[in-house]
């Protein structure tokens, strides 16, 4: 994977108790925390209070990693239209999760770039975009908090470490402490603990 996006934004429930980051981000953190073999080392975060007296209802956060992998998340309670969003970029595949789509949740794009060092192309655009076809497999219809609940259960009745278990939550919490962290430094980068 080469990047990862993710934008989750509606007109929301305003919290007072915590700001944009730990309501909305939680999810899509946990995502790229499952999906991706490589942890963010640091984040930059931005973030706006809209309301006065109230936290951050819009914000931005850029995450770093060891190798060239970048991830960003953006989050708002102040969108006239509510977007669940994910879009992973890799060196073979892109693919968008739209958790809001009601078919086609998941579409996989035979799209991209190849970098080519042929010393015949010195004069010519050595970046060559690849595009083909858009796959979107069928998937079953069930409530994620169903699936979510069952394995849960499972898990107590056979003692098997859940898929999202404390060290994940962890993890996601310490992105979340720094996020805070760095908006509250204007966007400074801030290395996760």
């Amino acid at each position: 994977m080469t990047t990862a996006n993710s934008v989750r934004v509606n007109l929301g429930l305003f919290q007072h108790d915590v700001n944009v980051w730990w309501d909305l981000a939680v999810h899509d953190l946990s995502i790229m925390d499952y999906l991706m073999d490589e942890k963010p080392i640091a984040v930059s975060a931005t973030g706006v209070r809209n309301i006065p007296n109230q936290p951050e209802n819009t914000a931005y956060m850029t995450m770093f990693f060891e190798s060239d992998l970048i991830a960003a998340v953006h989050v708002s309670w102040l969108s006239p239209v509510k977007v669940r969003r994910t879009l992973l970029s890799g060196s073979r595949k892109m693919v968008i999760f739209d958790d809001l789509e009601p078919s086609e949740k998941i579409k996989v794009y035979d799209a991209g770039v190849t970098v080519s060092d042929d010393p015949a192309l010195v004069d010519r655009l050595r970046v060559g975009y690849r595009t083909g076809d858009m796959w979107s497999p069928q998937l079953a219809v069930t409530e994620a908090l169903r699936i979510e609940a069952a394995h849960f259960l499972e898990c107590v009745e056979t003692g098997a470490t859940p898929v999202s278990d404390g060290q994940a939550g962890l993890r996601v919490v310490k992105i979340l402490e720094a996020a805070t962290e760095s908006m509250e430094k204007r966007g400074a980068p801030v290395e996760i603990r």
